[in-house]
């Protein structure tokens, strides 16, 4: 075994602000039985060696995918449909109804990511402070309330008021939902678990289009009909009623009514093998040390810039994408029947990625890249070819290969609780992602100008540029961390440390909520 001394010969990207061999408290060799019962909530005699069998362990496995995965797919699904539902109610009416000029159209989705940032950091520090199943569920049920009062608006002033609502309290519910992962799932299955509920992105999508189509076609019988505001009221109920789902059966292992206290002790010891700690680690203590570490870790900023790239044609098509079919000579009751194919390509792409990412290591950063790819090509036929009905179905494919793009996207947010360990690290890290994420749709709504119409030529353009530059960004991420590792492999293997010291030792330090950069025996995933 490697003693202290030898632990600082490790680089210093390993031993960052934390000196492992000058403070006996975080040196794994020194930490005792009674050191880690004091520091954690957890035994620890389940650090070191866990009471529980594979039965056990994957019996609570399947009891977390059938109580959460549902609801949390069904949670997402709604999010998406209410936050991007306004590019189908532009197309009945929205606009007209409310008498929307300009640039006003456009603002509606920007001001949505304006208090979406603003209260991104905020509802963070909500989540890692207070029970975070129920701090969800008390955002869901006011965005519930805001969506439903959208069908209610008059003019500019009103839609405008709601949308920022909206943002305020839809901003914590992609990160809470990557937390609540992280905090039930081994690093090997974030990824496919992510994946499930993110796949309601497309796959509620293919429901909420279907009824969709059937409120907008009264439209065209009624023609006094408003289905717009239909749309509103549906999108809303819809989701109070899964907020009150949420507030009975989404939470932490810590929270959740649904464990017995056994279950409680199972789910805490099965993911300490993370090396991140467990659901209440770091809980109560804002760590101003990991808060600098972010600055100075490469990988903080590539996620911010990679949700920034990926999120300006996430913008641009949700807020134009619809419109944009409509002036190619689609009907707007076509284009919400067109969408179901792109939702069911985004499902079937889903599902492969998460079977593969599931039985094979490191492979999430190849998909990220390869789904960037046919986006290039997708925008670029776009803006090539004019806005005319003769080629309508061409620019329609191209629309069509844009679907993958959501991938690097989704990806990265499961990298946050793979890859970052420190409670306070890994709040930063995933604040920033998202600010990345909101400025991204920000800047894509605005590209994308009434003066431009029907071709919107700068907008995919410059949404195709940024697909190229988010290729070059994920590369450049992947090699950070595969050097990372090898790095660190080397130096374990130079002082004698074996595979399972390391994994000992790895548990030990992430229950004492040490960051990636302390913890010299934490592996990336890629």
């Amino acid at each position: 075994m490697s003693g202290p001394s030898e632990i600082t010969a490790l680089p210093a990207e390993m031993r960052s602000t934390l000196e492992i061999s000058r403070n006996p408290e975080k040196d794994p060799e020194k930490v005792n039985d009674a050191e880690i019962s004091e520091k954690s909530s957890v035994a620890a005699g389940e650090i070191q060696a866990p009471q529980f069998t594979e039965e056990q362990y994957t019996n609570l496995k399947r009891k977390a995918d059938r109580y959460l995965l549902p609801l949390m797919w069904l949670c997402y699904g709604v999010q998406q449909t209410d936050k991007t539902s306004i590019g189908t109610q532009a197309t009945f009416g929205l606009r007209t109804d409310t008498g929307l000029v300009g640039q006003q159209y456009s603002w509606l989705t920007t001001v949505f990511y304006i208090t979406y940032m603003c209260f991104e950091f905020p509802s963070n520090i909500l989540l890692q402070r207070y029970l975070m199943g129920r701090t969800l569920s008390c955002y869901m049920l006011c965005w519930g309330v805001v969506v439903l009062c959208i069908g209610f608006a008059q003019n500019f002033t009103q839609l405008i008021t709601l949308r920022a609502l909206q943002g305020v309290f839809e901003c914590c519910i992609s990160p809470g939902f990557i937390l609540v992962v992280g905090s039930w799932y081994t690093t090997r299955e974030h990824a496919s678990r992510s994946l499930v509920f993110q796949s309601a992105n497309a796959g509620f999508g293919i429901i909420a289009n279907l009824i969709l189509y059937g409120i907008g076609s009264v439209q065209y019988s009624h023609s006094e009909f408003q289905a717009w505001r239909y749309m509103s009221f549906f999108l809303g109920g819809l989701t109070i009623i899964t907020g009150f789902l949420c507030l009975f059966f989404l939470g932490t292992p810590s929270e959740v009514r649904w464990l017995t206290p056994e279950e409680r002790e199972i789910a805490n010891a099965r993911i300490m093998a993370n090396n991140t700690g467990h659901d209440r680690t770091g809980i109560k203590k804002w760590k101003w040390e990991q808060a600098r570490e972010c600055l100075v870790d490469p990988c903080f900023w590539f996620a911010g810039i990679n949700a920034f790239l990926s999120s300006v044609p996430n913008g641009g098509i949700t807020t134009f994408g619809s419109i944009i079919n409509t002036t190619a000579g689609f009907t707007n009751l076509q284009v919400i029947l067109l969408d179901i194919p792109r939702s069911v390509a985004s499902v079937v792409w889903f599902v492969v990625i998460g079977l593969v990412t599931s039985k094979w290591k490191n492979l999430r950063m190849y998909f990220m890249i390869v789904s960037t790819m046919p986006p290039i090509a997708g925008f670029a036929i776009m803006s090539a070819l004019p806005s005319e009905p003769a080629y309508k179905w061409s620019r329609w494919a191209g629309y069509f290969l844009t679907v993958p793009f959501v991938v690097a996207l989704f990806l990265a947010w499961t990298l946050i609780p793979s890859n970052i360990a420190g409670r306070t690290k890994r709040t930063l890290t995933s604040s920033f992602t998202f600010v990345g994420y909101c400025v991204g749709n920000m800047v894509g709504s605005q590209i994308f100008t009434a003066k431009d119409a029907p071709r919107y030529l700068p907008g995919t353009a410059g949404c195709a540029a940024c697909f190229g530059l988010e290729l070059l960004t994920l590369i450049a991420w992947r090699i950070v961390l595969v050097m990372r590792n090898r790095r660190r492999e080397k130096h374990l293997r130079e002082q004698g440390v074996t595979e399972e010291e390391r994994i000992e030792r790895g548990k030990q330090l992430g229950e004492q909520d040490c960051t990636d950069f302390e913890n010299p025996y934490f592996r990336y995933t890629m």
